[in-house]
Order: C-alpha cells, then sequence, then structure tokens
C-alpha cells in the first residue's frame, strides 16, 4: 500500500503557483472558477485547464472584454416610489386632525399603491440578478457584486425605494474590481446608504453619527480598529450635508459643518470625502479588506479549526494580500489577479475550504451540472429561506458567512433546492411551481460505460475535494443495486447526482 504523497508547505506570500510542482489540470480549474466565479461545467473547465494559469485568470478578471448581458434602465420603473406632493402631504395632515376618514383613506391609498407596486418591482430585482448570476460570461463581476453587496450592507425593507437598491446594486458593479477609495467615496453619495443610515437626517448642530460609525466599524477600518468615539463624533461632523434628492447625491451647504474638526490626530475643516481619505490611508483599511476577500474567496474555516501551521501562514498571507493592497493603492483588479495566480490559493488545505452561500449554492448547481433554472422567484425565495435575502441582508453588518449558513433548517433547504433544480418537482413545503423541463445530464456522462467511471465523472463535477471512500462506494452500490440496473440511463443519473448533493462534501466550495 503506497503512502499518500506530503502535500508542499503552505506559501506564505503572493509568490505564483509552480505549475511545474502544482500543475494547473481539472482539479485546479475548476477550483479557480468556484471561487473566481460561480462554477461551471466539464467542458467549461476542461478549456480553462487546456488554457493554462495565466489565461485563466485573464480570462476570469479581464471580464470587460467578455460581452455583457446588461440591463436597460428602461425595464426598472425609476418613479416606483413617487412621494406625496407637498399639497398632497398638508392635505393628509388636515384630514388626520379633522379626523376625515375617507381623505385619509384616498390620500394614504396612493401611498400603499406605490409601496405595493416597489414590494413587485423588488422580487422582478431579485430575478433579475440571479439570472445574472447564471448567465453571465462575466461570473468575477457578479461574484464581486455579491462581495460589496455583503460589505456595504444596505436592506430594502429601510430603504423602501427598489429603484435606489437598483442604483446601489450597479454602482458595485461597476467598481466590481475597481478602486475601493473610489467606490467608498461614491457609497457615501448612494442614496440608498444616506437613507440606510439616516444620513438624509444630519445637520450642522444635530450631526447623526450611523454613517461615520459604519465607515469606520464596518466599511474601512474594521471594528475597534484604529479609531476612536471622537473620530466618529467629528467624522459625523464631517458628513453633514451629504444627502440625496430624488435619486441623486445633494449636498446642502447649508447644513454642512464648516467648523474645524479633529480625524486621527489631524486638525481641518474636513468633508466627508476627506473624512473618508483620512480612514482609506491607514494601514489597519489595508489589512481589513484583505481579511475580507481572503475568507470570501480563499478559506472561511475559523482558526481555532486549523493547524497551528495553516494559522500562521494565513496570517502571513494576508499580511501579504494587504501590502499588496496599498502598493497597488487599492486597485482591486491587480490584487485578485495575483490572489488567483498563488501557491497559497491552489493549496490543498484552501481546497474545499469555504461553504457556499446560498446564492453560490443555487448559481453553482445550475451552471455546473447545467439544469434548467426553473421558476427564478421560487429561487429568490430559497435564497432568503437559506439565510441570504439578496437586498436585504440582516443587518449593516450583512452575512456572516461560513458556518452560519449552515444549521438544521437551512440545511433541508439546501437539499430540497438541489432536487428541485434537478427534477423540476416542488417541495410540498414550499410555494414554488413544479417546472416540467427536462434536465439532461446525458452531456456530462460523455464516454462514460461503467458505475465505478459514472460515479467518479460525477463527483469531479460535483465537489470541491474527493469524498471519503466509503461515501464513494456505497454510491457504486446504489447505481450496481436491482433497482438501478432497471432503471433508465436518466433516471440513474439524476439519482446518483441528487445523492451526491445529499453529501456534507456538496456544500463546500
Amino acid at each position: 500500500m503506497h503512502a499518500m504523497p506530503t502535500p508542499p508547505p503552505i506559501a506564505t506570500d503572493l509568490r505564483p503557483v509552480d505549475t511545474r510542482v502544482q500543475p494547473f489540470d481539472t482539479a485546479a480549474a475548476r477550483h479557480l472558477l468556484s471561487r473566481a466565479g460561480f462554477g461551471g461545467t466539464p467542458t467549461q473547465i476542461d478549456v480553462l485547464a487546456a488554457q493554462g494559469l495565466d489565461r485563466s485568470v485573464a480570462l476570469l478578471v479581464d471580464f470587460e472584454s467578455q460581452p455583457d448581458k446588461s440591463v436597460s434602465t428602461d425595464d426598472f420603473d425609476r418613479d416606483v416610489m413617487p412621494p406625496l406632493t407637498r399639497e398632497e402631504r398638508e392635505q393628509l395632515n388636515a384630514a388626520r386632525r379633522a379626523r376625515d376618514e375617507s381623505a385619509v383613506e384616498r390620500l394614504e391609498r396612493k401611498e400603499n399603491q406605490a409601496k405595493a407596486n416597489d414590494r413587485r418591482q423588488l422580487i422582478e430585482l431579485k430575478k433579475w440578478w440571479i439570472a445574472r448570476m447564471i448567465e453571465s460570461a462575466r461570473p468575477l463581476e457578479e461574484k464581486m457584486t455579491l462581495f460589496w453587496h455583503g460589505h456595504f450592507a444596505t436592506g430594502a425593507r429601510t430603504i423602501e425605494d427598489s429603484w435606489h437598491m437598483f442604483q446601489q446594486n450597479q454602482l458595485f458593479r461597476t467598481y466590481a474590481t475597481g478602486n475601493f477609495g473610489m467606490l467608498v467615496l461614491n457609497v457615501i453619495r448612494d442614496p440608498a446608504m444616506i437613507k440606510y443610515l439616516d444620513n438624509d437626517k444630519s445637520r450642522k448642530g444635530q450631526p447623526n453619527e450611523n454613517l461615520a460609525r459604519e465607515l469606520l466599524e464596518l466599511f474601512i477600518l474594521g471594528e475597534g480598529s484604529g479609531y476612536t468615539e471622537a473620530d466618529i463624533k467629528a467624522g459625523a461632523r464631517a458628513l453633514t450635508g451629504y444627502t440625496f434628492a430624488d435619486d441623486e447625491f445633494e449636498f446642502r451647504d447649508g447644513n454642512h459643518d464648516r467648523g474645524a474638526k479633529t480625524i486621527f490626530g489631524k486638525q481641518g475643516n474636513w468633508t466627508g470625502d476627506e473624512f473618508a481619505r483620512l480612514a482609506l490611508a491607514k494601514p489597519e483599511c489595508s489589512e481589513f479588506i484583505a481579511a475580507k476577500l481572503y475568507r470570501f474567496f480563499v478559506n472561511d474555516t475559523p482558526g481555532a479549526d486549523i493547524s497551528a501551521e495553516q494559522r500562521d501562514a494565513r496570517s502571513t498571507f494576508i499580511k501579504a494580500l494587504a501590502t499588496e493592497l496599498r502598493t497597488q493603492q487599492y486597485e482591486i483588479k491587480p490584487v485578485l489577479t495575483k490572489l488567483f495566480s498563488s501557491a497559497h490559493f491552489y493549496h490543498v488545505s484552501n481546497r474545499a475550504a469555504t461553504i457556499k452561500s446560498p446564492a453560490q449554492l443555487i448559481v453553482q448547481t445550475i451552471r455546473q451540472y447545467g439544469t434548467p433554472p426553473r421558476q427564478l422567484s421560487a429561487l429568490a425565495g430559497a435564497c432568503d429561506l437559506m439565510g441570504q435575502d439578496l437586498f436585504q441582508p440582516p443587518n449593516v453588518k450583512g452575512w456572516d458567512g461560513g458556518r452560519t449558513w449552515i444549521n438544521t433548517s437551512t440545511l433541508f433547504v439546501r437539499q430540497n433546492v438541489a432536487i428541485y433544480l434537478l427534477t423540476g418537482k416542488r417541495p410540498d413545503v414550499y410555494d414554488w411551481e413544479n417546472d416540467e423541463t427536462r434536465f439532461d445530464p446525458a452531456p456530462l456522462l460523455a464516454g462514460i460505460t461503467t458505475s465505478d467511471a459514472m460515479v467518479d465523472r460525477l463527483i469531479s463535477v460535483s465537489l470541491a475535494a474527493p469524498p471519503h471512500p466509503e461515501r464513494r462506494a456505497a454510491l457504486v452500490s446504489f447505481l450496481e443495486s436491482p433497482a438501478q440496473a432497471r432503471a433508465t440511463e436518466h433516471s440513474r443519473a439524476v439519482a446518483a447526482i441528487a445523492l451526491i448533493t445529499a453529501l456534507p462534501e456538496f456544500q463546500l466550495a
């Protein structure tokens, strides 16, 4: 019996992988496409493996060269939430004072109808984004849009304007792999963020601290890292006057505090932009963003559950990633290029080391098997049931991710949504619609003639790392059982895939 080969030491810097030692094979290509996107079919993975590491990374990161399935702004209603006019607002207040119920009902009906229209448009927006993730030839663009949505978390229920959520989503897409500093400066001008964190109520003499606090705690530096309460208070003064009118940013000079402010020990008549730039210049910023990128793209296993060698390598690698962010002046694209080309990224300890988010689980299942997308509203609802309601993160901290995605109830939904995608059959517990479109697994199994070969092919398509040998043997035994011997090739293949989607390893990317 041969001993398993000893894996190479974990690289602790951004040195590129030596493909003579770690070949860029189909397993490596699958790893790259799963992390830098949402997976792909065996044919797509074979194409990446054949063209090599550098070209594959460039294809994914330099996505502007790929066609964009763009959406016209005409597809969504900018005026879905028209406010009552000043006259209507005065009439409503007067009717309430006079207890004129018929007038109150008439005027409130307009508001309620607008809210109903907005809720319907939000559902369409969720369906549109899921469709983009499924269909896009630029998967990293959508993956980074999802990353920024979780980082600059903003919830539709508070905003109550789906157009503003659409605008913000497009902002994240515009700066998907662009300059982080420029993205921050646009976020503090974003109507959705301004409303979500009450900066539209912030004015000279009455500053609201929400936006300043979250900029430092959650968006730029990290909680308790490199700032004081005094910095937050001064930052809030700097952000006074940053508001919006209709759908656009508006700076109201009369509401802005032009007095001297001390931020990070530096005194000046700082504006909101200057406050953000001062925070971006602190070294804690690069370390915070590097750690978030690492957890999203490389490994989200808690530090307590990995070896001391892995912990040390992770810490040193994140510092190297932070240095690269500063060197590149926070341009995300060259940083991701180095990350996706690094030996550390491809090390065996970082394979199958992230838990698929609900969106990743759904989109990757569709993309890697080629299943019909079924009912998009059902997929949006499934995302919510699994803990990732798009356009509605749980709070301003966003989604915790990692192991928080998995519990008894979400695992049940994860298994059911996989079966729904494979068969189109609606689980009894959900109000999804049955879909009669037949999934054809034959392209996945071209040239396969034995149960052993079928299992190995489906494992290579489905899992980020091989399962325990006992699980593989159980799959082979299932296919060779008398019941499966009598089944059609189609039903055998679908049944085998369904069993694989129920494995714990299927939840890993």
